[in-house]
């Protein structure tokens, strides 16, 4: 359905898609062979992909999706260009429910509680809105105190508290129940890409267009380390369940930047391995189940078209079937996933 045939036999990972390339339209139904071509300081690289047969959807929105994210092993939440915020099945093509409140189109950023029907989504109208599946298709609660769109959304590990970030430069931190903004934070330049609230811990990871990551303390919002500064943009930020490493990526072309980097989140907080192989800005990576491979995998994507999967311990990409818990997924379709053109609606 997202255009990730991942036949992995389990629930999509979260956020494994660009937020700019993800599609939930009719999906192709042809085989066909594309060809990519870079160029790239050394020359001109050209990667010839067949691509197969997808299963074809009913489209869940009438322009551009931005967005989606996994609200439960058999849901999935869109949003889009066309305003709306869309609860769909992905295992069986249908939209389950559609939400509308906001004035502008929903921006990268969804937000799901964990095991709860409730999620937030962000907007270029400034706003944050809570949606309830089982609720009103209108908002359950509203969040407005940003100048600029809000690019940035995080939930707390007991869902008390919701951190947002925006393109002012500030954070504010709510509390869900009350929809009264608590603190306030303000960072020049700090034109907020991305937040990630750490498993069980009070901290929220922060990726910038200054090209810096931060770390920030919930109690009193105050910035508890700032990473190395990278070479360019950090537009995505995830951090491992277990708390103890964390993944942004870079923005890019022709192979410059273009990357994703893990971190350490404990003592050292050092840069231990980087993933370089993609063309253009990498605009998303996760940390993948443990339970899908024989090894700790990294997924990355990117607006070159593709998602590729690496060996989070070596910063391989990974090679024939050697990441798959089951012989039964094919290696051309768990190594390497291809989108349609950034921002085509099929």
């Amino acid at each position: 359905m997202l255009l990730l045939r991942c036949q992995l036999k389990r629930a999509l990972p979260q956020q494994v898609l660009c937020g700019s390339c993800a599609v939930m339209g009719k999906l192709q139904s042809k085989l066909k062979h594309s060809t990519y071509k870079y160029s790239r300081p050394d020359g001109i690289i050209e990667e010839r992909i067949q691509t197969k047969a997808f299963q074809e959807y009913s489209p869940a929105h009438v322009d551009t999706v931005s967005v989606v994210a996994a609200l439960n092993s058999d849901l999935c939440v869109s949003g889009g260009k066309d305003k709306a915020v869309v609860v769909y099945n992905w295992k069986t093509g249908n939209v389950v429910k559609r939400f509308r409140g906001h004035d502008r189109e929903i921006t990268k950023q969804i937000a799901c509680v964990p095991k709860s029907n409730q999620f937030f989504s962000a907007s270029r109208d400034r706003t944050v809105m809570m949606w309830d599946l089982h609720g009103s298709s209108q908002p359950r609660q509203q969040f407005s105190g940003h100048a600029m769109v809000v690019t940035g959304l995080a939930v707390s590990p007991d869902s008390s508290q919701l951190c947002t970030g925006s393109r002012d430069n500030t954070l504010l931190l709510w509390d869900v129940g009350t929809g009264r903004c608590v603190e306030r934070a303000s960072v020049s330049r700090n034109l907020v890409t991305h937040l990630c609230w750490v498993p069980r811990e009070p901290y929220i990871l922060q990726t910038s267009e200054d090209k810096t990551i931060r770390l920030w303390d919930s109690r009193g919002l105050q910035v508890a380390h700032i990473f190395p500064i990278k070479q360019h943009i950090q537009t995505y930020c995830e951090v491992s369940e277990d708390g103890h490493k964390c993944i942004s990526c870079s923005s890019g072309f022709g192979g410059e930047g273009c990357e994703a980097t893990l971190w350490d989140l404990r003592q050292t907080r050092n840069r231990i391995c980087e993933y370089k192989g993609h063309f253009q800005t990498v605009a998303s990576c996760v940390f993948l189940p443990r339970a899908l491979a024989l090894m700790p995998v990294i997924a990355t994507s990117s607006h070159d078209c593709n998602v590729k999967i690496w060996n989070q311990d070596t910063g391989d990409r990974i090679e024939g079937n050697e990441c798959c818990a089951t012989s039964e997924a094919e290696p051309s379709e768990v190594l390497q996933f291809h989108f349609h053109p950034p921002g085509m609606l099929l």
